[in-house]
């Protein structure tokens, strides 16, 4: 659970909330009518922009995560080649 912690900010956090709480009070006060379908689809799309947030978070982490592995594999090569430099002197 603390991933996901994580990777939502308190701004997603928030329209969660909101957004839930909205369609509770709508289906409460417009009932079980044609109406229920748009906010059901306000809904939806609330949550995949959350979940598509989400995810994108999740891929950024990961590209960070190969950059940094990419920059300690040169660095440690740069080292070879200025060693196999020196000696070569």
């Amino acid at each position: 659970m603390s991933d996901i912690h994580r990777h939502l900010d308190l701004g997603s956090r928030v329209v969660i909330v909101v957004t839930l709480c909205l369609f509770v009070a709508a289906l409460f006060l417009k009932g079980l009518s044609h109406d229920l379908l748009l906010e059901g689809g306000v809904f939806l799309v609330s949550v995949k922009l959350i979940v598509m947030a989400y995810k994108n978070s999740v891929a950024e982490a990961q590209l960070n995560d190969r950059i940094d592995a990419v920059q300690a594999t040169l660095a440690r090569v740069e080292g070879l080649l200025d060693e196999r430099r020196a000696s070569e002197r």
